[in-house]
């Protein structure tokens, strides 16, 4: 019997939710009565792929809520094409969409953050220059930290007041920038506990002066990388045309009803995801390398 397709809806939906809720019970069952183990690998991959990769609350929730809606997006697709691959390629698209759009975000994202390490230590050199210690110094620009790094400055100001080790506090806070030009900062704070010099002030002042030169240099290259990041949003946009194309005209779609033509629409498909992916590689920059390590657990606290 044959039913209407907003009945097949509700049921896939009703399915789809009635298995998630058994896998939390499940996890939340099993997680309360087995004492902690090392998570393996397929676990790492999937807490990585239902967490992402951002590090905030917030970056969780739009991830996995991203996920939600690539599932139910691509089980509606399925549902107007009766194309299993179609509702394959509309789920992949839909997280894959804002990833392909977001280049560079990032990139723009760790400018902005050097250029507040170097503001910020421009600030920490004015208030060692006062007379006060290192330690309290940084406390006190707590209230003028740049709001790209506020959070972390609070942070290492917090650790200090708590009792840390000046220089666990410092690679922790290194740890979170992740940068190199903020490791250099750190290197420089780190001496200056262990020897106590003078010139502290001259070094923060060169330290953010090629901060300063770092930006402009990074902002340059920036700027380069338009074209291609341009030819990746071309590409995606023509890309979810043409599945919208074929979502509402049948005719469009009927030749990849066959199992051929699944396997020729994966193979396209596979194709063309490996290729906006390789583009949108080539207009990323590298990674800097850093040389500050994590701090020791052992050796936070005095």
């Amino acid at each position: 019997m044959n039913l209407p397709a907003g009945i097949e809806l509700i049921a896939v939906l009703s399915g789809a939710a009635s298995v998630a809720g058994l896998v939390l019970a499940v996890v939340a069952l099993v997680g309360t009565n087995r004492p902690p183990r090392p998570p393996s690998s397929s676990g790492q991959f999937l807490h990585r792929l239902w967490s992402g990769s951002g590090s905030g609350v917030r970056d969780r929730r739009r991830h996995r809520a991203l996920l939600v809606t690539a599932l139910l997006a691509g089980a509606l697709a399925f549902l107007l094409s009766g194309l299993p691959v179609v509702g394959l390629l509309v789920a992949v698209a839909v997280p894959g969409t804002p990833w392909l759009f977001s280049v560079g975000r990032a990139e723009q994202r760790a400018i902005a953050r050097i250029e507040a390490v170097g503001e910020w230590t421009r600030r920490l050199k004015d208030v060692s220059g006062t007379g006060q210690g290192l330690q309290q110094a940084i406390i006190h620009t707590v209230a003028t930290a740049p709001e790209e790094i506020e959070d972390e400055v609070r942070l290492l100001a917090a650790r200090l007041q708590a009792g840390w080790l000046g220089r666990s506090a410092l690679l922790a806070f290194a740890d979170e920038i992740g940068d190199p030009v903020c490791d250099q900062v750190v290197a420089a704070l780190i001496l200056h506990l262990t020897d106590r010099g003078e010139r502290l002030g001259d070094v923060l002042g060169s330290i953010a002066a090629a901060a300063a030169a770092e930006v402009a240099t990074r902002r340059e290259v920036e700027a380069k990388r338009t074209q291609p990041r341009f030819a990746v949003r071309f590409l995606t946009g023509m890309t979810l045309l043409i599945l919208a194309y074929g979502l509402i005209n049948p005719a469009y779609m009927r030749p990849y009803g066959t199992p051929t033509g699944q396997i020729v629409m994966v193979f396209l498909g596979g194709c063309f995801v490996a290729l906006l992916a390789w583009v949108r590689a080539m207009s990323l920059p590298p990674r800097p390398a850093r040389f500050l390590t994590p701090p020791d657990p052992d050796e936070v606290v005095a």
